[in-house]
């Protein structure tokens, strides 16, 4: 028995001293040399107490590690997000919006015209949209790694041609790449991205060489208009109080499930919602895609990534890309 707990008391410190050393590398305030030499103490520490443990000094290294990881966890709680940091440009700006009635003016549109990944002209813009035109919702997924993976947008459409995309992304700082991992340690803020298709798909498919897909949403034309006035809510929220972003819990997918769950009531949860590339199997599972097709057929019509290299910076990219979906008709709402 006294094996056992020891065995199972010097898995629980190694487990938490585990997640205090990826703490620590991905939040101290140090550069990598200074921050190795951390992790390097914190392990030693941590070797040290285990021996304690075994042999026989349970009660001191058991207290230690508590307060020493009490300590920890006071840090962590400290470390809040931000709005003021060096941004990197395609994120530098949060959007906003103004409701008035029907009127809807968003400031901070990216409207950027991308040649590559690191040579673009930004552009941000005011623009003023319609309530009473929002008549269409789809959903688009990126493929970059493996069919698992895909990063999610939610495109508005308006009977005046207009379409607006939004994009539950980290904020990157200036220099900064997307890590899995740091995800977990409070490594990015949150925003959300409101953007003209021809920057936000454009620059997937025509510049970083992802693979595209766009599925019309099933919904009523005013729970669209709810989830719309939702990102609005939750773009101002941002600009006043900032948020983590996190790898599983506030990510592209689970932000916006959490929103459509509000106005339309509860929904199943599924591991679509975490691997994001099988939302699209799990939406058309709840009735939320046009189902006279199957989800394969969809697939096939709604791969967009040909059309958006094929249009390019055309004025009508967003028509171009559409061309050969089928129109959704009159259908049931989502299933509950």
């Amino acid at each position: 028995m006294r094996t056992t707990l020891l065995i199972l008391a010097s898995c629980l410190i190694a487990l938490l001293a585990a997640w205090v050393a990826a703490a620590l590398w991905f939040q101290a305030p140090a550069g990598a040399l200074a921050r190795g030499a951390l992790l390097g103490l914190w392990a030693l520490f941590t070797v040290a107490l285990v021996a304690a443990l075994w042999r026989g000094h349970a009660a001191p290294a058991l207290a230690g590690f508590a307060l020493a990881f009490g300590v920890a966890l006071l840090w962590w709680h400290a470390l809040t997000p931000s709005n003021q940091r060096p941004w990197a440009d395609d994120v530098a700006r949060a959007a906003t919006g103004d409701v008035k009635g029907s009127s809807v003016t968003l400031n901070g549109v990216r409207n950027f015209e991308w040649r590559t990944n690191d040579d673009y002209t930004p552009r941000w813009e005011s623009r003023s949209y319609d309530l009473d035109k929002l008549q269409s919702l789809d959903l688009i997924t990126s493929y970059w790694s493996g069919p698992a993976i895909a990063h999610v947008l939610i495109s508005f459409g308006f009977s005046d041609g207009q379409q607006l995309a939004f994009s539950v992304e980290i904020r990157r700082k200036r220099g900064e790449k997307f890590n899995e991992i740091g995800g977990f340690f409070k490594e990015f803020e949150l925003s959300i991205i409101a953007a003209d298709e021809r920057d936000i798909i454009r620059v997937r498919t025509n510049v970083r060489g992802e693979d595209d897909y766009l599925y019309r949403v099933r919904l009523p034309r005013q729970e669209i208009r709810e989830l719309f006035l939702a990102y609005v809510r939750q773009m101002n929220e941002l600009a006043r109080t900032p948020r983590f972003y996190n790898t599983i819990t506030v990510n592209c997918t689970t932000l916006v499930y959490h929103m459509v769950e509000r106005i339309v009531g509860r929904l199943p949860y599924s591991y679509g919602l975490v691997l994001s590339g099988y939302l699209p199997r799990y939406v058309y599972s709840i009735g939320g895609l046009d189902t006279r097709y199957t989800l394969q057929e969809l697939r096939a019509f709604g791969r967009i990534t040909e059309r958006a290299r094929q249009a390019d910076r055309s004025e009508d990219f967003s028509r171009e890309i559409r061309a050969g979906i089928p129109p959704l008709q009159d259908s049931p709402p989502v299933t509950r």
